[in-house]
């Protein structure tokens, strides 16, 4: 197969699919890595794909949703240094929400691993993050509370819709983590417009936000924009972030956390390894 037909098969798998992972195009298309990343490489000089960690997205589809199962293997890595440095933002006795999405769920599950975050009690609006929390809500002695929103079901597994709304609206807890589509100088954005709507139920019902979003959701922009920069407190993202986009966020959020690839849980000092916001 030429250079070229490879490419336009890869470039029809991301339009159908939104995404596409290297390891799944090494073995469709019986090639190396480094000519799959190549190709990649190529597509995206191009424009019409962008590439990620571990694959590649739809450069233009700003309302293409993607499965949670395809979520869950782009930016892996990143993705589990961003949940295992937010776990540090959770205190025992506190209440907070967690939003859908693959990063969201990753701290779910370290949440549910950690004992020694009980009590708490924890709303969501993910179907994954309340089945992993409920799991674990079932040990004896457990002390974890899930609150789960109701609503209509997304391609991401989450619930949104007025009966997601009417719930959050109702709720008040101490931190929201929010896990977005997309982020830039435009603010946050997600593809699915009910989706936006109740993420933004979730800012309101929280004292502090915290966003999610490895580096490659920066320069993202989804269909539906959920709130401006500004209104989040602490950003999590990782090293891969580029120096341009760090500048940016850092003149906007509250704080700018970036998560190693080796980070783990601890609790922040009083100075914390974080960005203020209007820092250069």
């Amino acid at each position: 197969m030429l250079a070229s037909q490879r490419q336009d098969r890869i470039l029809a798998d991301v339009r159908a699919r939104g995404a596409v992972r290297v390891a799944d195009l090494v073995v469709e298309l019986d090639v190396s890595d480094m000519t799959i990343r190549r190709d990649i490489a190529e597509l995206a000089r191009l424009g019409v794909v962008r590439r990620v960690h571990g694959g590649a997205v739809d450069a233009h589809h700003t309302a293409h949703e993607l499965d949670f199962a395809v979520k869950r293997t782009l930016a892996a890595t990143q993705k589990l240094a961003i949940a295992r440095a937010a776990l540090a933002w959770i205190s025992p006795g506190s209440s907070i929400a967690l939003s859908a999405g693959s990063t969201a769920h990753l701290l779910a599950e370290l949440i549910a691993a950690d004992p020694a975050l009980r009590p708490l009690t924890v709303v969501t609006n993910s179907l994954p993050v309340a089945d992993t929390l409920h799991l674990a809500s079932r040990r004896p002695g457990s002390a974890l509370d899930v609150v789960l929103t109701g609503g209509v079901r997304t391609p991401s597994d989450a619930l949104v819709g007025p009966i997601a709304d009417a719930a959050l609206g109702q709720l008040r807890v101490d931190r929201t983590f929010l896990g977005v589509h997309g982020l830039g100088p435009d603010g946050l954005t997600t593809p699915n417009l009910l989706e936006a709507q109740t993420d933004r139920a979730l800012l309101r019902c929280a004292s502090d936000v915290v966003v999610l979003a490895d580096h490659s959701k920066w320069g993202v922009v989804g269909l539906a924009r959920i709130a401006a920069l500004d209104a989040v407190d602490l950003l999590i993202s990782d090293e891969g972030l580029a120096t341009e986009a760090c500048a940016a966020a850092a003149s906007a959020v509250g704080q700018l956390l970036l998560a190693p690839a080796t980070a783990s849980p601890q609790t922040p000092p009083p100075q914390s390894p974080t960005t203020e916001r209007g820092a250069s």
